[in-house]
């Protein structure tokens, strides 16, 4: 009998990223690597709960949604959320950043300091760099200070950082512009006086993420499905994202997607056989990269 796992999710730190499994075995994602598995025929994909809870009745969820979550979960879940603005009097410090996800793609954000820059990592962020420190709702202040004054958002759409992955300019670019953005701020008034304000010092994740040479995307997995299954070298990861080498290209994976099913590990095709597509789940063609300036919210 085959065994069974059931996916957590990607996890970041310092050290690199790791596929989270249940019972809490770890798979460091480490580029070259093969990544491997299939869903279980006539599966289906089940609500992964809330905080730490399994869902109650064990719904059906979409095998499109990234949250893997019911309705009811995704309420609970979401209501311990700091983006929510349900946390308005937790005594933790935050911070308030720039990061930068390719040209014209530039988001302000905060998170927790005891988080450190992991944030920024399930984010995908490639540069990024510290605006200030300081109490939840100062932050917050500052937050939607510098998207008024500076328009840029609070947050970028996944497709579009997925298409601009490949075609990413050199070091100095990628700096140049949360640059000139971190000065802007540096001028602005209105800022909370709670707020220490930081100096800009760039944090860049293009090693991290093993961006270097990735080369375009080929299609991107639209969804996870019974009986299907992917086999890859893993060329990179950023944020929930895996970019992997099969047969039929360079293949974007969600891990997000992979919550919920019951997945199962893929026996490695001989040296001298035909090693097919490497990906029988539904795929799509990405978006065209969009390298303009950056003119509205999302």
């Amino acid at each position: 009998m085959r065994r069974v796992w059931v996916c957590s999710g990607v996890r970041w730190s310092g050290d690199g990223a790791v596929l989270v499994w249940g019972g809490g075995r770890t798979s460091p994602l480490v580029r070259g690597r093969r990544v491997a598995f299939g869903v279980v025929d006539g599966g289906v994909r089940t609500c992964v709960g809330a905080r730490g809870n399994a869902c109650p009745v064990r719904a059906v969820v979409s095998p499109r949604g990234t949250g893997g979550r019911c309705e009811e979960c995704a309420r609970l879940d979401r209501a311990h959320f700091v983006a929510a603005d349900t946390l308005a009097d937790d005594p933790r410090p935050y911070r308030v950043y720039l990061a930068w996800f390719g040209p014209g793609l530039v988001k302000v954000g905060i998170t927790r300091v005891d988080r450190g820059s992991v944030r920024l990592m399930e984010q995908g962020a490639v540069t990024f760099s510290w605006l200030g420190q300081g109490p939840l709702m100062a932050a917050r202040r500052a937050e939607e200070l510098l998207r008024a004054a500076l328009g840029v958002p609070d947050r970028i759409p996944y497709a579009d950082k997925r298409a601009v992955r490949p075609v990413l300019p050199g070091p100095g670019e990628r700096v140049a512009e949360i640059r000139e953005l971190h000065e802007r701020a540096g001028g602005l008034a209105g800022w909370p006086e709670s707020l220490a304000r930081a100096p800009f010092e760039p944090v860049d994740h293009t090693e991290l993420f093993g961006l270097a040479g990735l080369g375009p995307v080929q299609v991107v997995v639209r969804e996870l499905a019974a009986g299907g299954s992917v086999d890859g070298e893993l060329l990179g990861a950023a944020g929930p994202d895996l970019h992997l080498l099969t047969g039929r290209g360079a293949v974007v994976l969600d891990t997000r997607l992979m919550t919920g099913w019951d997945l199962t590990g893929v026996r490695a095709a001989a040296a001298d056989a035909d090693p097919g597509p490497g990906i029988t789940f539904p795929v799509r063609e990405p978006p065209a990269a969009d390298t303009g300036v950056q003119d509205g919210l999302f």
